[in-house]
């Protein structure tokens, strides 16, 4: 068996069955299972609070859950450094913020975790990068330093530093939401473009169009539960509840 779950369906990605999050006394995620197969573009969406960053966040050990069980790329996610090792270096993580080394070049920041978790060669690793920046569509960018760039494009070298790591999994925490207006665009192109090259993804977005576009599922979330979970075409057109009703007519109007 490879690395990732293979399943009656197809092959598992992503495997929650109950997971529980607590911070103190706030339960940020209650009950959670949720499958997501190799290939799968995954939205996530819901008001300010429902659990969809805490989520993301487990599914990349940023955040430690406390009950059920979490398996990522083939991996069982706990407390220990060997999990936790292990699953970071199965997926790519892309912030709101870029989260980028702001005294490193565009290509370093691509180089760094190749070399440094990977053990490529500095040669390897800017060769990996270069590929990874042109597949973003900014290779000319590579020996700028992130503050001589636009947001868009510095959430483009996130992406291509991501990628640069090959993962099996690609995580976007509301990628678009810090960049102004005519960004987003770019960044949603590139998106859509790994969407469509077959990569597995889950993404947390209010960009609707995104998921009508690529999405093979969305996801609504609200209080920490999963509440909806369909194909885009039903979830816009026929929600089930109340609230994703609610959600979507403030959403897009």
């Amino acid at each position: 068996m490879s690395s990732i779950e293979r399943t009656a369906a197809g092959i598992s990605v992503v495997r929650a069955s109950q997971v529980c999050k607590y911070y103190g006394g706030f339960q940020a995620l209650d009950h959670i299972d949720l499958n997501v197969e190799k290939g799968e573009t995954i939205v996530v969406c819901g008001p300010s609070g429902s659990g969809k960053s805490t989520l993301i966040r487990c599914l990349n050990a940023l955040e430690r859950h406390q009950s059920g069980k979490l398996t990522v790329c083939g991996v069982e996610v706990n407390d220990s450094r060997q999990s936790v090792d292990a699953v970071r270096r199965k997926t790519g993580m892309v912030f709101q913020n870029f989260n980028l080394f702001p005294h490193m070049t565009v290509i370093e920041n691509c180089m760094i975790a190749p070399m440094k978790v990977r053990g490529m060669s500095r040669d390897q690793a800017r060769a990996t990068a270069e590929r990874f920046l042109a597949r973003v569509h900014i290779p000319e960018q590579a020996d700028k330093y992130p503050a001589q760039l636009s947001g868009g494009q510095q959430q483009r070298v996130a992406i291509a530093r991501a990628l640069s790591m090959s993962p099996e999994l690609m995580l976007f925490d509301e990628p678009t939401s810090a960049l102004d207006p005519e960004m987003v665009r770019e960044v949603l192109d590139t998106m859509v473009e790994l969407a469509k090259e077959g990569s597995t993804m889950i993404c947390v977005t209010h960009e609707m169009n995104f998921a009508r576009q690529v999405a093979d599922r969305v996801i609504f979330m609200d209080r920490g539960s999963i509440v909806e979970s369909g194909a885009p075409e039903a979830f816009f057109a026929r929600p089930e509840t109340e609230r994703a009703r609610e959600f979507l007519a403030q959403i897009l109007n």
